[in-house]
């Protein structure tokens, strides 16, 4: 019998999760997504006491007659009948019974039953494993700790049969490879941890309903299920000759024997290394354990690459890019929602900040995104996406206006490689920061973000990340070059210009780096779900929806435009 042939005996955790909704039990267990709340980490301090110890179950004809019930805590079983194995927070054996105690974090429910039907289920599985043991096992406890309140569970023929079906209803879930649907507009979608990851309205309105619910037939309008605002935060490190090192809990980045900066590893979301500049093992070794990233740009600015843990342990998500990858017709399709976002996002751009802009340049580039829709080949489309490129870089400095009349930031044409004017080496700059970012949010849903669909796959070259970034430079990258400029945030002596190019100096790439991060951390109105949350939050949000589109739950992938 080869591996794949042996049974699979799943964690009860994973019926649980299936009682509560199958789609959470489904991204945990079978995608291995997981992320916190403040419901899950409360949780987890309730459990410590029993998450340190560990005791093994004694025999039934073992456990003694006292009065006392004998107490095993953090007890592991597991049954090759039922293909679940258990970790139980405490058992009470006496005699030949065995109660089992599942710890609770909440309050009693004021419901009839006192509890839920998935607490029920997973206290009536692990009586099941007890009763294989050995043991009688007719009731259970719930003991919920907010309360301080012991509930009794008695394990009826009802109960039985129902968590019966749910175990064999999640380990369906865990060997099939088909997502199920999101629940619809229901409470228990609220207090998710995964609500950012599943995104039950979201997922909703593209792939059933195929519009966004806040159209004319009176539904419900998307409801949120995620923070506006990432609390963590990038780390950029671009002081010459640092050293970033290991400092408890967090990271410390000296030069010499001073101390130039620290970061508290819970305010970082990733560390981003500009230039010749050191990091120990220990903090390589901290970062990839905290799924925190490590970015790392050359001093001229070029992003190279990516350090970080395995956060994602599973390759479905990269099976279905692959599969979407090899067909010339979808590669086509996707190429023509980012480079269709792309065009009406410049031609915006445009239309709300260049000074006396022609309409026939408007107009053009109107023409341009139509021509972009009709286009049958890849091409095709890099010839359109062009013509309209360059009537927006030929209007994009009718978009500056330096502070107070600052000269030297004169705009002639786009250049890059190495970029040869201050205005192109903030572009060029700004672009490698937005493909990390995509980098990174594409790696942290399970795709590829070397193996695109537009861009080619090339040896160092983040393809996916370069596609699903077109969308965004206008929007993030250009829009924090025009602010920079317009605000005075730069000057022309931040920059030096040569014969070989053009170099930010230290002052100001972080002049920029902070114009480039507020853009990030702006609330927009999103022009899709029509709530606010930051463009970083959307990056990753579009990035979740790609991946739902590659695996055919969401039939087609649409770009984001503003207004």
């Amino acid at each position: 019998m080869g591996l794949d042939d042996e049974p699979l005996n799943i964690p009860l955790d994973a019926v649980h999760q299936y009682a509560y909704c199958p789609r959470r039990a489904f991204l945990m267990y079978h995608d291995g997504r997981w992320a916190d709340n403040v419901y899950t980490e409360d949780g987890r301090m309730e459990h410590r006491r029993v998450d340190e110890e560990d005791e093994m179950l004694p025999e039934p004809e073992k456990v003694g007659e006292d009065p006392s019930p004998t107490i095993i805590r953090s007890v592991t079983i597991g049954s090759e009948t039922l293909r679940i194995v258990a970790k139980l927070d405490l058992v009470e054996a006496q005699n030949d019974e065995a109660i089992p105690v599942e710890t609770k974090r909440g309050k009693v429910p004021e419901n009839a039953e006192k509890s839920w039907p998935p607490e029920r289920m997973q206290l009536m599985a692990q009586g099941l494993l007890l009763r294989e043991a050995g043991y009688r096992s007719t009731r259970g406890v719930l003991y919920f700790a907010r309360s301080r309140r012991r509930v009794n569970i008695e394990f009826d023929d009802e109960l039985e049969t129902a968590t019966r079906a749910c175990i064999a209803g999640a380990l369906r879930v865990v060997v099939n490879d088909e997502l199920p649907p999101p629940l619809v507009d229901d409470p228990k979608c609220k207090g998710c941890s995964l609500g950012g990851v599943c995104l039950p309205d979201e997922t909703h309105a593209l792939a059933i309903l195929g519009r966004n619910l806040n159209g004319a037939d009176g539904e419900a309008a998307i409801r949120r299920f995620y923070p506006a605002r990432d609390d963590a935060l990038p780390f950029y490190v671009q002081e010459q000759g640092a050293f970033i090192g290991k400092q408890g809990d967090g990271l410390q980045v000296t030069k010499g024997k001073a101390t130039i900066g620290s970061a508290r590893l819970i305010d970082t979301s990733q560390l981003v290394i500009c230039g010749n500049i050191t990091i120990s093992a220990q903090a390589i070794h901290l970062c990839a354990e905290a799924a925190i990233p490590i970015v790392h740009l050359s001093m001229g600015n070029w992003f190279y690459g990516i350090t970080q843990g395995f956060v994602l342990k599973n390759s479905f998500d990269r099976a279905a890019q692959f599969r979407v990858a090899a067909s010339p017709e979808k590669c086509l399709a996707l190429a023509k929602a980012f480079v269709s976002a792309k065009t009406q996002n410049q031609r915006t751009m445009l239309r709300r900040n260049a000074r006396e802009c022609p309409d026939e340049a408007l107009s053009s580039m109107a023409s341009g995104f139509a021509t972009v829709e009709k286009v049958e080949s890849l091409e095709a489309l890099l010839g359109a996406e062009g013509s309209v490129a360059a009537t927006y870089f030929a209007q994009f400095g009718k978009m500056l206006r330096p502070h107070e009349g600052i000269a030297g930031f004169d705009w002639l044409h786009r250049n890059r490689r190495p970029p040869q004017d201050p205005i192109n080496s903030m572009l060029s700059f700004g672009y490698a920061l937005l493909a990390k970012e995509c980098t990174i949010a594409l790696a942290a849903v399970g795709l590829d973000p070397y193996w695109g669909f537009y861009h080619q796959p090339r040896h160092g070259r983040p393809a996916l990340a370069l596609d699903i970034m077109e969308e965004f430079r206008p929007l993030i990258v250009d829009s924090a070059v025009i602010t920079a400029i317009n605000n005075g945030m730069v000057s022309p002596s931040d920059f030096e210009v040569g014969a070989s190019g053009c170099l930010m100096s230290s002052r100001g790439r972080k002049a920029f780096i902070r114009s480039y991060e507020g853009r990030l951390e702006q609330l927009a109105t999103h022009p899709i779900f029509d709530y606010r949350c930051s463009w970083r939050r959307i990056i990753a949000m579009q990035s979740q929806l790609l991946a739902r589109h590659l695996r055919g739950e969401i039939e087609n992938y649409q770009g984001i435009t503003t207004r």
